[in-house]
């Protein structure tokens, strides 16, 4: 009994029993007596899921033939004897059988059938496999490829890619196959195939959605017009021994661009706990996510090159540090065996920077990992890249032109236009004053600013707390915060940040208490953070003191005393302008995510914890 009711869904991998239930729960029309259809489903955790479906007193599982067309076949547990199956023929699903078991046995069925040569069919004994085209070539110059002189053979092509649709057709079928970026139709026929390699077509009925293959054949366009590659000889290069969530998809191609996109999507991984935990199924499933993830390494490798053609040098520096300085935050500690010491990941990449900047080397980069031992948030994670320049003989001022000039070329050069998500990023960002901008937003005078006992009451005037605070800095970057960040909207840079919170940058000579520091704001969000750098040792150590005073009144975030990077300062630093960007920031900002996850190939997650009943798991 075949009926063609059900449809799969395929989003669970770990803990989907409610959604795939919710997916099964219409009664089959072909049903005598619908109402008595009693649906359930019973989920089995082996590596890929199994669904029953009970109607009536009976009980069906589904075909796995059937599955990899992502339609629904039930078939009685218990049908009639039949006669003993081929040697070749295609492993059928049953009851007490998982799809992993069933493809495992059409994966010793491929490593048995033999070739003219002697060797086989096993899709892993394969190294290397030529191509000589990507997909999106052979569609966009497919009028160039296919046309020969009268008389002569088509070319031949050789392509490789993952099976992400199949149909067969008796003797023949049409199967698409992905390189990632872009897929193409096949076309497969066994009588082609017995000609030019034997047990090629039992090879090819062994296959599944998911597998690799490599083909050669030729190009020409079906009767419905569809471009496609008649196949010749085949190759298979890997069995997934898993069902990938691949859905259903309806695309166009932009016949100016080339670039093919999803109008719309049907089913395929939309659990989002599951698409983090098992990135390489997102980057199969969902060109969109793909997309984002594959232009955050593309942003990296434009600001290189935009560094690198300024003349910049990139340098690394250490991550395991006896002091983690450079930034407001905790570090995380660690043992290091060989010289038994305790060290610190670093919080920030500033400190070494500074000090290749006293070697005279006087333009310098580095895009690395940092770790901070603190919140996790939609913006906020522990372990992040970031990139930081300095240039000496440069000040606060030349920061800003940099920033604003690095924004509008990853833009032009990554998406073609400065112009993103209601952004214009070809134009100077707006420069506000901090005191200015809290005055307007909170009605707070710089005057009530200059002691604690002013500022405190100012805070409690507004509804804002203030036990925890200890500094005017604290007090007047809480108000930025509250007050004045959310309606930084457009590309702004906020200027003027007071001593006690910017210990790393020079005192302004015009406001005693404050520094030439600027912050970068779009969407409400900090995206960088600059400085005329401190070149001074003395007034350097006396911040560094100020900072151990913090420390003992119970700020584990304040900044440590670094007596290494004094020494480099007391021989010596020009005037140094400096800046960071946190990278996944900029890429948030750049491809319009909402979530920093979003854009992180493998994000950190918690383990999942599996209970007696397989059917709980837990983030």
């Amino acid at each position: 009994m075949k009926c063609r009711a059900f449809f799969l869904f395929y989003t669970v991998v770990a803990r989907g029993k409610q959604s795939a239930a919710r997916d099964l729960q219409t009664p089959c029309p072909c049903l005598s007596d619908p109402e008595k259809a009693g649906v359930f489903v019973n989920y089995h955790r082996e590596s890929a899921p199994i669904f029953e479906t009970k109607v009536g007193s009976n009980t069906y599982s589904i075909s796995e033939r059937y599955l990899n067309q992502s339609i629904l076949s039930i078939q009685p547990p218990n049908p009639e004897p039949k006669s003993p199956q081929k040697v070749n023929s295609t492993p059928q699903m049953s009851e007490d059988r998982s799809i992993r078991e069933i493809r495992l046995e059409k994966l010793a069925q491929l490593r048995q059938l033999q070739k003219y040569d002697g060797t086989t069919y096993d899709p892993f004994a394969t190294e290397k496999f030529k191509i000589d085209h990507s997909a999106k070539h052979l569609i966009d110059n497919f009028d160039n490829l296919v046309e020969t002189d009268e008389g002569k053979p088509k070319p031949t092509i050789l392509f490789a890619g993952r099976i992400v649709a199949m149909r067969e057709m008796g003797k023949a079928a049409f199967a698409h196959l992905s390189d990632g970026d872009d897929k193409i139709q096949i076309y497969v026929r066994k009588n082609d195939l017995d000609e030019t390699c034997e047990n090629a077509w039992p090879a090819f009925k062994l296959l599944d959605i998911g597998d690799h293959l490599g083909i050669t054949g030729y190009l020409f366009t079906t009767k419905t017009g569809e471009k496609s590659i008649h196949v010749q000889t085949l190759t298979p290069l890997s069995k997934s021994l898993h069902v990938l969530p691949l859905g259903k998809q309806q695309t166009e191609r932009d016949e100016k661009t080339g670039e093919t996109r999803v109008v719309e999507q049907w089913y395929g991984l939309t659990d989002v706990d599951q698409r983090y935990r098992h990135r390489h199924l997102d980057l199969i499933t969902n060109r969109e996510a793909r997309e984002q993830l594959l232009n955050r390494s593309r942003i990296v490798s434009e600001v290189r090159r935009f560094f690198d053609a300024r003349g910049y040098l990139e340098v690394e520096t250490p991550l395991l540090q006896l002091e983690a300085g450079g930034a407001a935050a905790r570090p995380f500690l660690t043992h290091y065996n060989a010289y038994d010491l305790e060290v610190k990941l670093r919080i920030s990449l500033e400190l070494y920077l500074k000090r290749i900047i006293c070697g005279d080397v006087p333009k310098v980069y580095e895009i690395g990992r940092v770790f901070r031992n603190e919140g996790v948030s939609n913006r906020h994670n522990p372990e992040f890249t970031l990139l930081e320049w300095y240039e000496a003989y440069s000040n606060l001022e030349d920061m800003m032109t940099c920033v604003e000039d690095l924004f509008r070329h990853v833009a032009e050069k990554i998406f073609g236009d400065t112009h993103l998500h209601g952004l214009d990023f070809g134009k100077p960002w707006h420069r506000v004053d901090l005191m200015t901008a809290i005055q307007e937003r909170s009605g707070i005078a710089p005057s009530e600013l200059t002691n604690m006992i002013n500022a405190k009451a100012a805070m409690k005037r507004v509804g804002l707390p203030t036990e925890k605070e200890n500094n005017l800095g604290g007090i007047i970057e809480k108000l930025l915060e509250h007050f004045v960040e959310p309606h930084l909207q457009e590309p702004t840079f906020i200027v003027g940040y007071p001593l006690e919170t910017s210990p790393l940058a020079k005192k302004d000579p015009n406001r005693p208490g404050f520094t030439r520091r600027f912050e970068g704001y779009v969407l409400g969000r900090e995206i960088c953070n600059a400085f005329s750098e401190i070149n001074d040792p003395i007034d350097q150590r006396e911040r560094f003191e100020q900072q151990l005073g913090e420390r003992d009144k119970g700020d584990d975030e304040a900044h440590p005393m670094d007596e290494q990077f004094l020494f480099a300062l007391e021989s010596g630093m020009p005037p140094t302008g400096g800046c960071g960007i946190g990278i996944d920031r900029l890429v948030m900002l750049l491809t319009g995510a909402e979530h920093l996850r979003e854009i992180l190939l493998f994000p950190m997650m918690r383990p999942e914890i599996h209970h007696d009943n397989p059917d709980i798991a837990e983030d």
